[in-house]
């Protein structure tokens, strides 16, 4: 299969750039060990929801508009969904210029999203999942970018 480079894009949103990459582990102390410790990432926040079913602590690789967040997560409950620790790389997440218009062309589309909608993440911005169903196995989050929201 070819792919075809086009300079133009019929889609109603854009790809900004990577918001986010998370990691799963039983034990986020162990994620911890490395990532803060022996790399001396620093960590600048964290999230605990029994929802989700995660715990996580939030790092930031990089600073202004070209930070990277990186999250080290860990299942509230191993035995519930999502499996957090089953796939040490659980998600990653992108930029969008317009989350709203990106989820509905991607629901037109077919593609089947995470239940919920648009919800609000940790930093209040609005996000969606992409199940990791169609996107070959990967659970894509958008996230809505702050420089674009609709005054």
């Amino acid at each position: 299969m070819r792919l075809i480079s086009r300079t133009f894009s019929t889609h109603p949103f854009k790809i900004l750039g990577i918001q986010q990459i998370a990691l799963g582990h039983l034990d986020k102390v162990v994620l911890r060990k490395f990532w803060c410790i022996i790399l001396g990432i620093p960590r600048v926040g964290s999230y605990y929801s029994k929802f989700d079913n995660v715990n996580q602590d939030i790092l930031r690789i990089g600073e202004g508009e070209n930070a990277v967040e990186l999250h080290l997560m860990q299942p509230v409950d191993p035995r519930s969904y999502p499996n957090i620790q089953d796939n040490a790389f659980h998600h990653f997440a992108l930029w969008v210029d317009n989350l709203e218009e990106c989820y509905q062309y991607l629901e037109g589309q077919g593609s089947q999203m995470t239940p919920g909608g648009i919800r609000k993440n940790t930093s209040g911005l609005g996000v969606i999942f992409a199940n990791p169903k169609v996107t070959g196995g990967i659970l894509l989050e958008l996230v809505q970018h702050p420089d674009y929201l609709k005054k």
